[in-house]
């Protein structure tokens, strides 16, 4: 008896360790599991593959989609029935028999939709989104450029509609906003960028009719003074974006009497009839203000700073591309109390004088952009590395009078630094092992810097680990030694650019391959890589999604067929002269992500083998061209791609040969001012 009973509890423990310990985890803590998986989108595909269990889990998990086709929307609808927001901008034909899906599929259920790349629906799939999917928070239509009032009408239906992008929807007139504005009374998000049939008629309704409205982008619309008392007067208004609209002036600013206590933000660049007499008008009436953008406008000078002294808030002034005076930078230094960020890129007048004045007097500075402040000296950065310690942004691109000295004093003071653009300056590798004391850098800048070497990059590699984005473009003191440290000692990598480095072989990639992050790679024109330097990336970086390898001759074949097998979220890549041929382009067909190809100068690619290959690859939606292949192929055929989305874009360039990097930057030198 003994022995039987023994027997018995020995087959029941069996049983119990043959059990899915998952079994015994309720559905919320399984759910948070889920949760807590990377970006990676195979890694809950593979945790749904595990068992019938898993998959039902992760069917009712999840509540984003992204799909790649619309012809899969049925059956993707079905198996994920819990979806609150899908992203349809993978799918570049969107009809209106794929709303009716989605409608009849989602229902309550979707809370946002994003169509700002899709096309071929109209009024008819949006009247049905509005009628079955009611609960509709986020409504994405930006370049929907054949979208006309019925459309817009349609939307109307949205009442529970809170976020609305309808940017470049020209066809769109005062009436169809109407409609909205009448229908969507809860909206606090309106982007009607470009929308040029709208005037003061429409935003006047918009304003009128919508009083929760918080961002509102009305950039390049034809509006006038007449429409802006009724938006000063929306009472959440935190947001305004007024670009470049050219009938706003300093007369429209001074008829506002009442100004909005609310706003936070506000962009008036490109407006040029705005003067300091128009800002004098809007500091008066809006002293809440914390960002103010100015880009393109009126020159900077001391009037136009001082009219701006009510705006005590004031913590963000971009002036990109003005004409700035050095009492102008004095005066901005003086008027506000703890600026936080300050864009100049591009600007011209800044000197040493007016800049060192403005950056020893706002210390809190944690944004600075000087790209192309090409008068500013080591001067100028003593001041800025000495003051503004707590940087934690500095982008400084093509200051071309600064000495390779002065990027030491960078890395010794300003420890905070998250991102460093040095493109096209004289930093050198002292310079670099002393930025290796940022050890808080995301994003490192480096290229054209012809002084750098790759002793300089292994001490940012050593250093920086935090690294995510590093380019190297046209920096060609750098080689595959160099790109080694990187890769060992920045895992969170995610792009790369080493593009013109002529010394970059496939030690340099294989390397790379052992960044599991790494999405995007530019490396063209490395004339030393090979298809077995390729394998290496395909295999290793399982998440690589934009691939550049123009002008990588030794490249076939022979690296498009791992890239077809491992690279399955790959969506963009450019093959231009290399020497891929018919066979390896169509075996890109396996990947089922890919939406962009460039395939110019491929001297092994035929007419007949580019149509099998472009007729296999069903996702598509760009491809760039060579002339000379449009006569060869039958019409028919590009107009059967363009009728499932795809847009040719066609080239007649000759073929051009690399110019040396050295003369490359003379040449540039001779054509920028």
């Amino acid at each position: 008896m003994k022995k039987q009973k023994t027997a018995h509890r020995g087959q029941e423990l069996g049983q119990e360790l043959k059990l899915n310990p998952f079994d015994f985890l309720s559905e919320e803590i399984v759910f948070t599991i889920l949760d807590l998986l990377g970006d990676n989108p195979l890694d809950k595909k593979s945790f749904s593959l595990v068992c019938k269990s898993f998959y039902s889990i992760e069917s009712s998990h999840r509540r984003a989609l992204r799909p790649l086709r619309p012809d899969h929307l049925p059956k993707i609808l079905a198996r994920y029935p819990n979806t609150a927001r899908l992203d349809l901008t993978l799918c570049p034909r969107v009809t209106d028999a794929s709303l009716a899906v989605v409608s009849s599929s989602c229902g309550p259920c979707l809370r946002s939709i994003d169509l700002s790349r899709s096309r071929f629906f109209s009024a008819t799939g949006l009247s049905q989104l509005a009628a079955r999917c009611g609960n509709l928070v986020e409504v994405d239509l930006s370049n929907a450029r054949e979208l006309r009032d019925p459309g817009a009408a349609a939307l109307s239906g949205l009442r529970n509609l809170e976020r609305l992008w309808l940017g470049r929807c020209k066809l769109i007139t005062d009436m169809g906003v109407g409609c909205i504005a009448v229908g969507c009374r809860k909206l606090k998000l309106l982007s009607l960028k470009w929308c040029l049939g709208v005037g003061d008629l429409g935003v006047g309704l918009v304003a009128v009719k919508c009083r929760e409205i918080r961002n509102l982008d009305l950039s390049y619309l034809p509006i006038s003074n007449k429409c802006l008392p009724s938006i000063m007067k929306l009472p959440y208004l935190e947001d305004l974006i007024l670009e470049g609209c050219f009938g706003i002036d300093d007369n429209s600013l001074a008829a506002v009497k009442q100004g909005c206590k609310s706003l936070k933000a506000l962009d008036i660049s490109s407006c040029q009839n705005i003067s300091h007499v128009g800002l004098s008008s809007i500091a008066s009436s809006t002293e809440g203000l914390q960002q103010l953008t100015l880009a393109y406008g009126s020159p900077v000078t001391a009037p136009l700073a001082a009219s701006l002294k009510k705006l005590i808030m004031l913590q963000s002034i971009k002036l990109d591309g003005c004409s700035v005076t050095c009492s102008g930078l004095k005066a901005i230094g003086s008027c506000f109390v703890s600026l936080r960020e300050l864009s100049l890129s591009k600007c011209s007048g800044v000197t040493d004088e007016g800049f060192s004045f403005l950056v020893t007097r706002q210390k809190q500075l944690k944004k600075l952009d000087i790209t192309c402040c090409r008068q500013i000296t080591d001067v100028s950065i003593a001041h800025v590395t000495s003051s503004c310690t707590g940087l934690t942004s500095l982008r400084m691109e093509s200051c071309c009078l600064v000495s390779k000295e002065a990027f030491v004093l960078i890395g010794q003071r300003c420890h905070s630094l998250e991102e460093l653009d040095l493109t096209d300056n004289e930093v050198d590798d002292e310079g670099l092992k002393s930025i290796g004391r940022c050890s808080r850098l995301t994003v490192l800048k480096l290229g054209i810097c012809l002084n750098i070497t790759d002793e300089g990059l292994t001490h940012i590699g050593r250093s920086c680990s935090k690294l995510v984005e590093l380019d190297l473009y046209r920096s060609a003191g750098i080689s595959g030694s160099g790109i080694q440290p990187i890769a060992c000692g920045c895992p969170n990598l995610e792009l790369i650019n080493t593009s013109y480095c002529y010394a970059i072989n496939d030690a340099a990639l294989r390397s790379l391959s052992k960044c599991m992050r790494l999405n995007t790679l530019e490396c063209r024109g490395c004339p030393l890589i090979t298809s077995l330097g390729l394998a290496a990336i395909a295999i290793g970086c399982k998440q690589l999604a934009k691939l550049d390898i123009k002008k990588c001759h030794l490249i076939d074949d022979a690296g498009m067929i791992p890239l077809a097998h491992f690279s399955q979220n790959l969506r963009q890549i450019n093959l231009s002269y290399t020497s891929v041929t018919d066979l390896g382009l169509s075996s890109l067909a396996s990947i089922s992500c890919l939406q962009s190809m460039t395939i110019l100068h491929l001297k092994g690619l035929t007419p007949w083998g580019l149509a099998a290959a472009l007729l296999a690859c069903g996702g598509l939606t760009k491809v760039k061209l060579h002339a000379t292949f449009k006569m060869p192929l039958p019409q028919s055929l590009f107009e059967h791609l363009e009728t499932r989305g795809c847009v040719f874009h066609w080239r007649d360039k000759a073929f051009q040969a690399e110019l040396d990097p050295k003369s490359w930057r003379l040449k540039l030198e001779d054509i920028v001012p």
